[in-house]
């Protein structure tokens, strides 16, 4: 599976250039029985299986550089993973992520082996390796030169705390649908005007939640109020 995720694009590119190393370890290879078995039936009569300690404990044990280096176990009961987070994680030398699977992972990994949980989002995945790979990606983005212009990053969807603005490219105008004017005046601050207010208001229709939780600036909060305004005129 990871093979051929890490074999195409952005991710391809960074590990030739050495911008990142990415080592793939079988929690089978940390086994010590003769079938190589990395889970067992949970205790308590449930249903399904649990990954076992002692292979993940062993497996992070060998790659682990420092003290300091984060595990990450990737779990639906971990912090929403976000923007800021890959950001956080990209400033670290080496980290460490734990793939869940099954019913979960012994409990003793999260308290005593990791450093935090985390979860791509609200549902649940077959195993963690599908949102190892989504953290991977995320993640290797805010690592200095893997992103061609690194400033495109800073405009992303999330990294104010905001989904981001329209985007246009050639043709002008496609079966009557026209680029907004704006866009050709030339004027920057017209444009950064703009684009700031598409952002607030495709947020604002799209995830409100993100402007619940979010410090706005009195310009955010006044071009806020002109898209409630121009909302109740419709």
């Amino acid at each position: 599976m990871f093979e051929g995720f890490f074999s195409g694009g952005i991710i391809k590119r960074a590990l030739q250039k050495g911008l990142i190393e990415i080592n793939v370890r079988n929690l089978r290879d940390f086994t010590t029985d003769k079938h190589r078995q990395v889970d067992d039936r949970p205790y308590g009569g449930e249903e399904g299986m649990v990954f076992k300690p002692e292979p993940i404990f062993a497996a992070v044990e060998s790659v682990r550089q420092s003290d300091k280096t984060p595990v990450y176990l990737l779990s639906p009961q971990g912090r929403r993973f976000d923007a800021r987070l890959a950001e956080e994680m990209a400033r670290h030398p080496q980290i460490v992520l734990v793939c869940g699977r099954y019913e979960g992972v012994d409990e003793r990994v999260a308290e005593h082996l990791a450093t935090d949980e985390i979860s791509i989002g609200d549902y649940v995945l077959t195993g963690g390796e599908l949102a190892a790979m989504v953290v991977v990606d995320a993640v290797a983005r805010f690592v200095p030169r893997v992103v061609g212009k690194e400033e495109s990053v800073r405009h992303d969807s999330f990294f104010e705390g905001l989904l981001d603005y329209p985007q246009y490219t050639r043709p002008r105008e496609f079966r009557g649908m026209k680029v907004p004017q704006v866009l050709f005046s030339g004027d920057h601050k017209k444009i950064e005007a703009w684009r700031r207010k598409k952002a607030l208001e495709k947020t604002r229709g799209r995830r409100p939640d993100l402007l619940a939780g979010r410090q706005s600036s009195p310009e955010e909060k006044h071009l806020l109020d002109q898209i409630d305004n121009e909302r109740n005129k419709r």
